[in-house]
C-alpha cells in the first residue's frame, strides 16, 4: 500500500511529464527544429520521474537510471546543435531539492535548497556559482536540507536581458516586482 501511495505521488508530480528515458531522441528532435528554424528562440522540454523517495540508491538506483538519460540527451541536444550551440543556453532546473541524507526506505524526501544547471556557448562553466555553506547540520536547514543562498531568478534575469537581449523591461513582466540582488557572472 505505501508503494502504490508514493507511486500514485509520483505520477501526480509528473503532471504529466515522461520520464527521461525517452529524452534523447526527443532532445535530437528538438535540436534539429531550432537548427532548421533560427527564428525559434526557445523550446521546454518536462520530464519526470524524479520524486524517488525509495531506493535512490547510487550508481545503479533508481536516481542513477534517470541522470544517466538525462545526461545522454544533453549530450545528444548539444552535439544537434552543432554551431548552434555557441548561441544558445540550456537550463536544467526542478522545483524541489532533496534531503541530504536518504530516509529510511533508502531514497530522499523533498527538501529545500536546490541545484540549476546551465550549459551554452555563452556560459561561463566548469564552475559552481552561489554560496556553498557545506552539508554541516549546523548549516543545514532544519538540519535536513540545503540551504537556499541564491534565488534561482539570479540565474535565469541574465539569461533574459543579456542572452536573450530582452532587457529589463521584459525581466520585470517574467518576475513581476523581483529586483536582481547581484550579479552570478554565468555569462
Amino acid at each position: 500500500m505505501i508503494l502504490a501511495d508514493l507511486q500514485a505521488e509520483m505520477i501526480q508530480a509528473d503532471g504529466g511529464a515522461p520520464t527521461a528515458q525517452g529524452f534523447a531522441s526527443d532532445a535530437k528532435r528538438l535540436a534539429q527544429l531550432m537548427v532548421r528554424n533560427p527564428k525559434m528562440q526557445l523550446g521546454f522540454v518536462a520530464l519526470g520521474g524524479w520524486d524517488t523517495h525509495i531506493n535512490q540508491g547510487s550508481s545503479q538506483g533508481l536516481l542513477a537510471s534517470r541522470l544517466k538519460p538525462l545526461g545522454d540527451g544533453l549530450a545528444e541536444l548539444v552535439k544537434g546543435l552543432g554551431p548552434v550551440y555557441r548561441d544558445t543556453t540550456i537550463v536544467v532546473m526542478s522545483e524541489f531539492g532533496r534531503t541530504v541524507r536518504e530516509n529510511g526506505n533508502g531514497g530522499t524526501d523533498h527538501g529545500h535548497g536546490n541545484v540549476m544547471w546551465l550549459l551554452g556557448g555563452g556560459i561561463r562553466g566548469q564552475e559552481v556559482y552561489g554560496e556553498w555553506p557545506g552539508l554541516e547540520d549546523g548549516e543545514l536547514n532544519e538540519k535536513r536540507d540545503l540551504t537556499v543562498t541564491t534565488d534561482f531568478r539570479e540565474a535565469i534575469a541574465p539569461l533574459i536581458t543579456n542572452h536573450l537581449q530582452l532587457g529589463e523591461g521584459a525581466l520585470s513582466k517574467v518576475f513581476p516586482g523581483y529586483r536582481v540582488m547581484g550579479k552570478l557572472g554565468i555569462l
